[in-house]
């Protein structure tokens, strides 16, 4: 099973986000937070690297549900969602999958939540 959800998109990367984000909403997904990976590597680090943003998008009916089941489902939140380009207008969106990643938590009645999640940030993904 794979841990993402991808699809490469023809894009400018600040529309692609802008694109992203609106998909987010529709879905019910807030973004947490917004952590710009080009610019903290080369703040930090001194480092050029790709555009590259990753969304922290949280539900928070889903997440209602999946901390009532499991209290310490927060270290797997919020769902992140990235935005790398690879090339002028070459954009690769990507989302976690959270029925791979709560599988690993050992408690069966999280598999409802997590293929809720999955299935919208699939229709995420497909609709930017």
């Amino acid at each position: 099973m794979e841990y993402h959800i991808s699809r490469s998109i023809k894009a400018g990367f600040d529309e692609a986000v802008a694109r992203v984000k609106a998909a987010l909403a529709k879905e019910g997904f807030g973004v947490l937070t917004e952590i710009d990976v080009k610019e903290t590597l080369k703040k930090k680090i001194g480092i050029d690297f790709r555009n590259y943003r990753i969304l922290g998008a949280c539900n928070p009916q889903m997440a209602h549900r999946a901390l009532q089941l499991e209290d310490k489902i927060g270290t797997l939140l919020p769902c992140n969602v990235i935005v790398q380009e690879h090339g002028p207008g070459e954009v690769e969106v990507s989302a976690v999958n959270p029925v791979a990643s709560m599988e690993r938590v050992g408690n069966p009645d999280l598999k409802p939540v997590a293929e809720e999640v999955a299935k919208r940030l699939k229709q995420v993904i497909e609709s930017v």
